[in-house]
């Protein structure tokens, strides 16, 4: 079966509201799909009820419920309609997520019709690892291979803004040095306000903002709505 999922490189853009910018994305995604699941695991310095609060609030609309006030995590993804996958660190959240076995159920609700909208982490994820995350790995989880609903890596919050008097690596450089050792993998740099829409086997960039694909030495821009579909598996 195909995919419907809407990856996000970030819950919010410039000082706007938590999540303003992405409700109408999320709305059309979900086609009145009113009972949500959400997994907060990405949350580190906020409690997994404040941060499942937090996105509540930001869309009440919907019938929220963090995935660890659920009895069984299994049963409540196995059921699911619909997942929210939210932001924080990227190895906190697939160590949880790999540490609970949930991973190959994830994958398998999701390529069945179970609708995924991720931000940030959440999108990290859905990558073929998380390699090109921005985290720190503040803990090390059983390993880095993502959900691989897309055939590519992804950097959300791309930026390649350089501040004055800077002298680490930019994030390009560090984008380059994966492109060294897996140079026939694309990294897909998403600014934040822009995402992917997957419906079905078809992929498109949205926002305002163009978007950067990194391969083997080469950097080329992605305009406003390119089509995406290239760096999706043919199956799934």
């Amino acid at each position: 079966m195909s995919i419907n999922a809407l990856l996000l490189s970030s819950s919010k853009v410039n000082n706007n509201p938590y999540l303003l910018e992405a409700k109408p994305a999320i709305y059309n995604l979900l086609d009145n799909i009113k009972d949500v699941v959400f997994i907060p695991y990405a949350g580190v310095s906020v409690s997994w009820d404040d941060y499942t609060q937090k996105v509540s609030d930001a869309l009440p609309e919907l019938g929220i419920k963090g995935l660890h006030e659920y009895d069984c995590a299994k049963t409540a993804i196995n059921e699911a309609k619909a997942v929210l996958v939210g932001g924080g660190n990227t190895f906190n959240l697939l160590s949880n997520l790999q540490e609970k076995e949930l991973m190959p159920l994830l994958k398998a609700k999701v390529t069945q019709g179970c609708k995924y909208i991720g931000w940030s982490a959440g999108s990290n994820i859905t990558g073929l690892s998380i390699k090109t995350t921005n985290d720190m790995p503040i803990v090390q989880p059983l390993s880095f291979d993502g959900l691989a609903l897309i055939n590519a890596q992804l950097n959300p919050h791309y930026t390649d803004y350089v501040a004055p008097n800077h002298n680490g690596e930019t994030r390009d450089q560090r984008i380059q040095e994966f492109c060294i050792l897996s140079p026939q993998t694309p990294v897909i740099g998403l600014k934040e306000g822009s995402a992917i829409l997957i419906n079905g086997f078809n992929a498109k960039l949205i926002g305002d903002l163009e978007a950067y694909v990194f391969q083997g030495k080469q950097k080329l821009e992605l305009p406003v709505n390119s089509d995406l579909s290239e760096y999706l598996f043919t199956h799934y």
